[in-house]
């Protein structure tokens, strides 16, 4: 084996640990979650246990990136934008999914419990969750979201939102500038199924 796959191969158990870690998962979380050991995952955190593709398969589900994500595989004329996470405080991951300078910023965000402080500044967002609960405190209100269900605020009002309980909760998270705002093309009676928010 090669001195370039070596390599590959040696940083793939660091980058699962600090994926794991990022997401705030115990071992015995993402052992439920993927069915394997938990030895078995710290072998493979550690670099003990050599990572195949039948143990990175469910890890790269559990944790939601792709599987080249977690071997970091060289770029190869994939069309694809290969995004970078971006690790903030308290274990929370931000990954820009736009770069358009003054204009509409999107993120998918895994938040990480942390401490409340409201918030204000020019601008407008919107919140909509993947996974788990999110709370979302404007000013004297507090609204619990859960996976599917979006809200929209001014972020003139005092605002601020992270998970509802002790587990990590995973947004895509949209801001505009002052001025920005969403534009509903259809009305929400022609979602019936769908609560307006």
């Amino acid at each position: 084996m090669d001195a370039e796959m070596e390599r590959l191969l040696a940083a793939i158990g660091p980058r699962l640990r600090s994926l794991r870690r990022d997401r705030g998962m115990t071992l015995e979380t993402l052992s439920e979650a993927t069915g394997i050991s938990v030895s078995g995952l710290s072998r493979l955190e550690s670099g003990k246990r050599r990572p195949t593709l039948e143990l990175l398969i469910p890890l790269a589900r559990a944790h939601r990136v792709a599987l080249d994500q977690l071997i970091a595989a060289p770029a190869t004329g994939d069309p694809r934008v290969h995004l970078t996470p971006l690790l903030k405080r308290h274990g929370s991951v931000l990954v820009p999914l736009t770069r358009y300078p003054g204009r509409l910023q999107v993120f998918k965000q895994v938040i990480a419990p942390c401490p409340r402080r409201l918030v204000t500044h020019p601008g407008y967002e919107w919140l909509f969750v993947l996974a788990g609960e999110l709370l979302l405190v404007l000013g004297e209100r507090e609204l619990t979201l859960r996976p599917g269900e979006v809200a929209e605020f001014d972020t003139a009002e005092p605002h601020w939102f992270g998970p509802a309980g002790d587990h990590p909760v995973e947004i895509l998270h949209i801001f505009g500038r002052q001025g920005d705002k969403a534009r509903v093309r259809a009305h929400p009676a022609s979602f019936p199924d769908h609560p307006a928010h």
